[in-house]
């Protein structure tokens, strides 16, 4: 469909009169609605894997890993716990408020959102944040990627299968359409993506005060660090696992290996060992192995690599027709180097050597850069490591591990500063989608006038004795 000024505004318009009717209020009905959509995307596995494949390459395995899979679990999760989510809390209003003691803090939807989701993992990114909207009581517009166009026509034909589109709908089309888009009044946005775009987002949310979530990928990247100390095969086999997950493609990717240079060597032939190991000596020729979104990434990746020719030991070579790029490792690469210095989307892994006694100096220079939205540490320094965890900023990360925090349950994804703001996943999600609204519950029985005029005199003296006792 080519989306118009005016057919976008109808639909924002309809979406708004349906959340008006208070439908989505009702937390039964909002469940029902979470079990509809789990039911179409099991419905339409098979589809969603063939659309994955033609995207992004990906095998079946991968694609109900990281898409199908993951978005059924937390859909599982909110249809657990939303009853009690939902529930307004009850407060004490205090003796300051006698004798109107009862306050309640009800979690209200915002109405009507938008939800502007990347090509990476387009249906997690999208159907994971839409299960919140729903959670939270909203009704939802998904602006889809142009860049995963089979992704994005199975999403609108699985949503259209079972919701209006006045409750919900997946928009395609290019950057033109999103700003169509951004130019309506939302009630609350959710994008995922680059920071540029971000600031963009934002930009356009400012006119009508739009609440805005945002998950990016950081500007200069997520840094893994290996201590001496650390378990060089394990870390090696974890990293290849992840830098060969979507070929990079992912936002909390390692974007850098800063290595103690007293086991730098080492940890790149065992590196090395474990991308033979997972996609064996002829990546570009695996069909599980995954490509490259479009034909500018590629070309990006490529073009990059080759500024690094005499520093690769492992990888660089690519394949321009099926867009796919070889893991590729880049040894040995200054702190400071340009490489290091912006955020990597694809196969490309720059090793960065230092002495093992400099990694607090190390750790103040990745501080004074841009926040990320992953930090992965690889030591057996568990006092180290806690120290640093507990005073970096960054979105979230792991320690002796990589990307698994992603999958823990009842604990928030997000990022900090160019890596985004606010959070989701299971009961945060709810929370992102969701407004407190405090309400006092008055009496009309034994109010005191305190409050009232005159407050001077000696008549009334005993307010101030009263005002400063109740509120100690």
């Amino acid at each position: 469909m080519i989306w118009t000024e005016e057919k976008i505004r109808k639909l924002v318009s309809r979406q708004r009169s349906f959340f008006q009717s208070g439908s989505t209020l009702d937390v039964e009905w909002r469940i029902r609605q979470l079990k509809r959509l789990r039911s179409a995307i099991k419905a339409h596995e098979k589809e969603i894997e063939k659309a994955l494949e033609q995207d992004l390459g990906r095998s079946k395995a991968e694609a109900y890993f990281c898409d199908i899979g993951s978005t059924i679990l937390e859909i599982n999760e909110i249809i657990r716990g939303i009853r009690k989510w939902a529930r307004p809390e009850l407060h004490y209003s205090g003796l300051h408020c006698f004798p109107s003691l009862l306050t309640k803090v009800y979690k209200m939807p915002y109405g009507v959102t938008l939800i502007i989701s990347p090509f990476n993992f387009p249906i997690l990114l999208s159907f994971g944040v839409l299960a919140a909207s729903i959670a939270g009581g909203n009704t939802a517009i998904i602006k889809a990627s142009s860049k995963s166009k089979a992704c994005t026509e199975v999403m609108q034909k699985i949503i259209s299968s079972v919701f209006p589109d006045g409750y919900i709908c997946v928009v395609d089309g290019d950057h033109d359409t999103a700003d169509l888009l951004l130019e309506q009044r939302f009630d609350k946005i959710f994008y995922t993506g680059s920071p540029k775009v971000g600031r963009h987002v934002m930009e356009k949310a400012a006119k009508n005060l739009t609440p805005v979530a945002l998950e990016l990928g950081g500007e200069t990247g997520n840094w893994c660090v290996i201590r001496k100390d650390a378990d060089i095969r394990d870390a090696a086999r974890k990293i290849a696992f992840f830098k060969i997950l979507n070929a990079g493609q992912i936002c909390i990717n390692i974007n850098q290996v800063a290595v103690a240079e007293e086991v730098a060597d080492s940890f790149v032939e065992e590196l090395k060992k474990q991308f033979r190991r997972q996609i064996g000596e002829e990546p570009l020729k695996n069909k599980e192995y995954p490509r490259l979104i479009s034909q500018k990434a590629y070309t990006v990746c490529a073009e990059e690599a080759a500024k690094y020719q005499e520093r690769i030991v492992y990888g660089g070579h690519g394949d321009e027709k099926t867009m796919k790029f070889e893991p590729t490792i880049v040894y040995p690469v200054g702190a400071d180097e340009p490489i290091v210095q912006h955020e990597l989307f694809d196969p490309l892994l720059p090793v960065v050597p230092f002495p093992d006694q400099e990694a607090d100096n190390l750790m103040q220079k990745i501080a004074e850069r841009e926040h990320g939205l992953a930090l992965y540490l690889f030591t057996k320094d568990r006092t180290w490591a806690e120290k640093v965890m507990g005073t970096q900023q960054y979105g979230g990360g792991c320690v002796n591990e990589v990307v698994m925090h992603l999958m823990v349950k009842g604990v928030p994804f997000n990022g900090t500063g160019h890596s985004g703001m606010g959070a989701y996943h299971g009961i945060w999600g709810f929370r992102e989608f969701t407004h407190p609204t405090t309400v006092l519950y008055g009496s009309n029985k034994y109010n005191l006038p305190l409050r009232e005029h005159p407050y001077e005199g000696a008549k009334n003296r005993w307010k101030m004795l009263v005002l400063k006792a109740f509120e100690r």
